[in-house]
């Protein structure tokens, strides 16, 4: 009898546990399983470009300033393409074409392999702003208030969408809330960040601020940050132009932003570097390692910040506490927006340079003289660097032993 029940005792416990691991695993499957649209977003890792072009300001929809592949240690000229007016305008490079603005009115698509012009389009002001090109079409907007659309092999336009200002910011896009639609975002001179349908250019929705925006939206987890002319970082979501959150900075903010993780990375005229906690809503720290203020955007690494100042220097800035790495000193403001590709950094200075800096120490590898200043962005794909300058010429830079153009 005794046996019987301990024998019954054991069958009992082993049925609990068999049970209790099932009920177990139930859940872990379950709280795998859960629809979408009840997980908070994740960030996904994106160290570099998932793909070889670069599309737009600073690469992509983060504004990150991050390019794939790997630089040599010296590059060559291989082609430049003579423009009308100063480019201060970023290329964009898509599909086997560098699309870019000219302060002579005109966009222009350029032949990447050949530097041969492909076509132009004259919009009704100067071109400031950096193309964005999404499934095949341009987005870009002008001083003259409009934001154009263009199909990227033909330059036919497909629409214009009025706002009631000045862009000097380049384009970002996002998708529709049910996956179907792409939207283009783009800030104006009329205090508005404007959401626009790329199909047809109808505006989505608009969100006001209280003075000028002059950089370009970054696009991260559902969600928009930019800075504005009010000092004021602004966290819009974009599915309605809504709110999330506002940080002052204390200091109004030319410069794009950078944004990764839930956080916000961004020069201001207060002369800082601020890195704000979007779900804080605050600020996490401010570099001030400088007596000018950074109209440069940043290049955001694993563990660096990278941007130009008007301090005449490049700054590499620990992305956890905000303390300086290294400074690079060149002859001239740098407005121009780094990029990080392997173990480098390109950006240009109004000194009339491009350079290439070390990473990791922030010593020169390698720099060319252009001869006037070079405000425009650097582009980085396919191995090669293409970039604009006051002089009017769109640069192109490869490898050593690379065919090159002539004018």
């Amino acid at each position: 009898m005794k046996v019987a029940i301990k024998l019954l005792l054991v069958v009992v416990v082993g049925v609990c546990i068999v049970v209790a691991v099932l009920i177990a695993g139930r859940f872990r499957r379950d709280d795998t399983e859960k629809p979408v649209e009840s997980l908070e977003p994740v960030e996904p890792r994106e160290m570099v470009q998932d793909h070889n072009d670069w599309p737009m300001f600073q690469g992509g929809q983060r504004l990150l300033g991050r390019a794939s592949g790997e630089l040599p240690d010296s590059m060559a000229l291989v082609w430049k393409f003579k423009t009308g007016g100063q480019i201060k305008s970023s290329p964009a490079i898509d599909d086997g074409l560098v699309f870019v603005g000219s302060s002579d009115a005109n966009v222009y698509a350029v032949d990447l392999e050949t530097g041969s012009g492909v076509w132009e389009y004259r919009t009704g002001s100067e071109v400031e702003g950096s193309p964005c090109v999404v499934e095949g079409s341009v987005f870009v907007g002008s001083s003259d208030g409009f934001l154009y659309a263009f199909d990227g092999k033909s330059g036919s336009l497909r629409w214009k969408y009025e706002t009631e200002g000045e862009i000097l910011g380049a384009a970002n896009w996002t998708v529709s809330p049910d996956g179907k639609r792409k939207w283009i975002l783009v800030g104006s001179y009329d205090n508005m960040l404007h959401c626009v349908d790329s199909a047809d250019g109808k505006a989505v929705w608009t969100y006001e601020t209280d003075s000028y925006i002059n950089g370009s939206p970054a696009v991260s987890e559902g969600m928009t940050a930019f800075g504005g002319c009010d000092a004021m970082i602004h966290v819009v979501s974009v599915a309605d132009g809504s709110k999330v959150t506002q940080i002052d900075t204390d200091s109004y903010i030319a410069a794009s932003a950078a944004f990764i993780e839930g956080q916000v990375y961004v020069g201001n005229y207060g002369n800082e570097l601020i890195r704000a906690d979007v779900g804080a809503a605050k600020i996490a720290w401010r570099y001030t390692n400088t007596d000018a203020p950074f109209f440069s955007s940043p290049a955001v690494w694993e563990d660096v910040v990278v941007l130009g100042g008007r301090d005449k220097k490049v700054h590499c800035i620990g992305r956890d506490d905000g303390k300086a790495v290294w400074t690079f000193q060149t002859l001239g403001e740098v407005d121009s927006s780094p990029v990080i590709c392997g173990d480098k950094v390109v950006v240009g200075s109004e000194d009339g340079r491009l350079y290439m800096i070390r990473l990791s120490d922030g010593t020169e590898v390698w720099s060319y003289q252009i001869g006037r200043a070079v405000m425009s962005s650097p582009a980085v794909a396919y191995g090669m660097i293409v970039v604009g300058s006051d002089d009017g010429y769109l640069y192109a830079f490869g490898a050593k032993g690379k065919k090159r153009s002539t004018d």
